[in-house]
């Protein structure tokens, strides 16, 4: 018997590809064991968004090895943007090809050659990868699109990613139909999914309407990120006409200044940014908003990042996730004068994290009195929980079977959790 680890680095498009080869290792005999166990094969699927992501990207390689793993595969962005850090590995990967990682692997049994196969991104087409279930979740990841066409001044995905590319409408409906059989919720993902299906004349929204149409066994369809210029009135109509998208759009700001969003090269200003969220919860109330930040760009002064303060509290985001800048080889942003001081940014990170807090609790208290449906993720000593189509983590005081979808009343906030209880249909 042979056995697999895996360490999944980064995004939810990683947690899709890893858990893809995954699956077709496991049906050519492979069993999955925890990563960080004596293993026939480690695999480490990378991140190259921040410094920290690149170097966890490297202890996991080196911690693999003292595990000793007989062979060590390494595949996605840090792989792709710098090959020569990951030398350690015997299997190289970029961004592409990662439907070859089980071939690669049968021949390095036989020759026992370290193989590299980093492409050239532009030339390079969607690359599908299927996968029948999520092992261990109640909901399941769909990577629909790939690439970048943006560049963000700061970022590296485009460089790591390639450009924009789309899975054909047709296989993303076969693939939902597959996974909707074992899972009620599938997230929609993608480097930026709100782009998807411009080389087939499809619009995301097109893409919405036919799974939730042609898949009719699925309960919720989730989002996972998307961009507020995507955020159009066809979406819009769709997600307020059918409660089966989940009431909760990820929403990246990355700044409240904008001096620093023209900076950044983001497509927006905040006045926009404000009037488009304010627009959602007039159509839809009690949707939860939360959003991505960068703290300490370049040339962000104290005034800046107290606007940016200023703003975040104006939105009422529901959450926020958090980022010190990180300088990335051959952005543009590397080479911007004014580079801020770690500990500032570590300060300023502190003050949005603790802000984070304040917002979440408060809308939390807001449901209070509210029916939400939860998908129960856990159950034990009397207790379930799980998350709503708001993306709420909610507990139970009854024991429920694993991706039970029920309708609870939200009762309560204790330390910072939510308490509800469950309404059946007698009542």
């Amino acid at each position: 018997m042979k056995t697999v680890s895996v360490m999944n680095l980064g995004c939810k498009v990683n947690a899709y590809e890893s858990e893809a080869i995954v699956q077709q290792l496991e049906e050519e005999g492979y069993t999955r064991v925890p990563f960080g166990s004596q293993a026939d094969l480690a695999m480490i699927f990378t991140c190259a968004v921040t410094n920290e992501a690149a170097r966890k990207s490297r202890q996991m390689i080196h911690r693999a090895r003292r595990s000793g793993c007989r062979i060590v595969a390494v595949a996605g962005c840090y792989a792709q943007i710098d090959p020569d850090a990951v030398k350690d590995a015997d299997i190289v990967v970029g961004s592409v090809h990662k439907k070859n990682l089980p071939g690669y692997v049968h021949a390095f049994e036989r020759t026992g050659e370290r193989i590299l196969d980093v492409g050239v991104l532009d030339q390079e087409e969607f690359e599908p990868l299927s996968m029948v279930r999520f092992a261990d979740r109640t909901r399941a990841f769909l990577k629909i699109e790939d690439g970048c066409n943006q560049f963000c001044s700061y970022c590296v995905i485009p460089y790591a990613r390639g450009r924009e590319r789309s899975m054909a409408p047709d296989c993303v409906i076969e693939e939902a139909r597959r996974i909707a059989v074992h899972h009620k919720e599938i997230v929609l993902t993608g480097i930026h999914t709100g782009r998807y299906g411009r080389e087939y004349g499809v619009s995301l929204a097109g893409l919405l309407r036919r799974i939730l149409n042609e898949v009719p066994e699925l309960e919720r369809l989730r989002i996972s990120s998307i961009e507020v210029t995507e955020l159009n009135e066809e979406f819009l109509s769709l997600m307020e006409e059918n409660p089966r998208i989940a009431r909760h759009l990820h929403i990246p700001l990355q700044s409240g200044c904008d001096r620093i969003l023209e900076a950044m090269r983001r497509p927006y200003r905040t006045d926009e940014f404000l009037e488009r969220i304010t627009d959602i919860r007039r159509r839809m109330p009690g949707i939860s908003i939360s959003t991505d930040l960068i703290v300490g760009f370049p040339g962000e002064t104290d005034a800046d990042f107290e606007e940016t303060v200023s703003f975040l509290k104006t939105c009422a985001f529901s959450f926020l996730h958090v980022f010190p800048f990180s300088v990335r080889s051959g952005t543009a942003a590397e080479k911007m004068d004014h580079q801020i001081h770690a500990e500032v940014k570590k300060q300023r990170a502190k003050i949005c994290l603790n802000l984070s807090e304040e917002l979440y609790d408060t809308y939390k208290r807001e449901k209070i009195g509210s029916q939400v449906r939860v998908l129960m993720e856990r159950s034990e000593n009397g207790m379930s929980s799980g998350h709503s189509s708001e993306y709420l983590e909610v507990f139970l005081k009854e024991e429920m079977e694993k991706s039970t979808m029920a309708d609870a009343l939200i009762t309560g906030v204790e330390n910072h959790r939510v308490y509800a209880r469950r309404i059946y249909e007698a009542e």
